[in-house]
């Protein structure tokens, strides 16, 4: 069984090295920085140099293969997964893009493509309990999703590691947040709206809106939603010093001679303060809750998960939450077990009862927390 991964990083060799522990499989990673694909060989990875921003590159590197996942930052994830449904091959997708996936719905279905988007942990698991926990009521009041990942030891003044490109970190905090408020969207400014929020066995953590609902937002009929990141308390203000004095904006400005963007200039230096340390012990907390009405009685459905580094494959929990149920879902695709065609969001596989089991099953069975709730109110 073929599998190509498009993207080298943290979570793209996560995946490809759980893909890879099949007996049928034969993976190969695709990235163009010789560290990544360095880093992708000393685990015994089958890596290979490739563009991924060319269109043609991207093509050639996926013929052949039963299924794709693409691993790449947000601002290539469009055009690297139009290439990849271009081929006709059957595609996962864990790239942050700010653009819509539902735009390439047509050219899937033309092409006979399934391509499974956002289907990482955030957006990813997240859509998937979602569409689980509408699936179980007869109609929905609310819906609160809680995620983040943190280092378990908290150091000064970030008190943050990102176990991937800060670019994409960034992006959640400069684009604007949608939220569902009284059945309509409306946007939020991100780093808004910040609580304190105390999770059981975690402690007490800041939780503030970012744009993660996404695809939720017109696939779920429900009057009230939100997505919060949880990051410990004061960050958000920390990286609210920073929008403000114009760290992250995208609007060129001269230093010098030279033109440069503000904000690539603070990824660049955020990269080397927040790059997660070899070793570093972090994990991965979610809770997503979702009320409303079941048999004629008030019901709340509570999905809490909760993941750690994983000191024996030196893997981070942010890398296992992402990755792992983006190669579930390739095998799945690969097998023939799901098809589509078409843009898939994972709230549809939530909602798909057995497809939605043997995903979590596969998650859970490598060691990644997922506990369900539900709790119904006395007539």
């Amino acid at each position: 069984m073929r599998y190509s991964v498009l993207g080298a990083g943290m979570v793209g060799r996560t995946i490809a090295r759980d893909l890879a522990s099949d007996a049928d499989a034969d993976v190969v990673v695709f990235d163009r920085n010789p560290d990544a694909l360095r880093k992708a060989g000393a685990l015994g990875l089958h890596a290979s140099a490739c563009d991924l921003s060319q269109h043609d590159a991207v093509c050639e590197a996926v013929e052949g293969s039963a299924a794709v996942v693409t691993a790449v930052p947000g601002y290539m994830g469009l055009s690297t997964l139009s290439s990849v449904i271009e081929s006709g091959t059957d595609v996962v997708d864990i790239a942050f893009m700010p653009e819509d996936p539902g735009m390439l719905d047509p050219l899937a279905r033309e092409k006979g493509v399934t391509a499974v988007v956002d289907f990482g942990v955030a957006p990813g698991l997240s859509h998937v309990f979602s569409g689980k926990a509408r699936s179980l009521l007869d109609n929905a009041s609310s819906l609160r999703i809680l995620v983040g990942g943190l280092p378990r030891v908290r150091k000064l003044p970030w008190e943050y590691v990102a176990p991937f490109s800060p670019v994409d970190v960034l992006e959640e905090y400069t684009r604007p947040a949608r939220v569902m408020r009284g059945g309509a969207v409306t946007e939020k400014a991100a780093l808004s709206e910040v609580e304190l929020v105390d999770l059981p066995g975690v402690g007490t953590l800041e939780a503030f809106v970012t744009d993660g609902l996404r695809s939720l937002l017109f696939t779920i009929d429900c009057p009230e939603m939100v997505e919060k990141t949880l990051r410990y308390p004061g960050y958000a203000a920390r990286i609210g010093l920073l929008a403000g004095a114009g760290f992250l904006s995208r609007e060129p400005v001269e230093v010098g001679r030279a033109r440069m963007r503000p904000l690539d200039l603070t990824s660049k230096l955020l990269f080397k303060a927040w790059e997660m340390e070899e070793g570093c012990e972090e994990f991965t907390v979610m809770r997503v809750e979702m009320e409303g009405m079941s048999s004629g009685r008030k019901t709340r459905i509570t999905f809490d998960l909760y993941d750690e580094y994983d000191k024996a494959s030196g893997t981070s929990s942010m890398s296992r939450t992402t990755g792992f149920p983006a190669a579930a879902m390739a095998r799945m695709l690969a097998r023939k077990a799901f098809v589509g065609p078409g843009i898939v969001f994972p709230e549809s596989v939530g909602m798909n009862e057995p497809v939605c089991r043997k995903i979590l099953s596969e998650v859970r069975s490598r060691g990644v927390s997922i506990r369900e709730t539900v709790r119904r109110s006395r007539r």
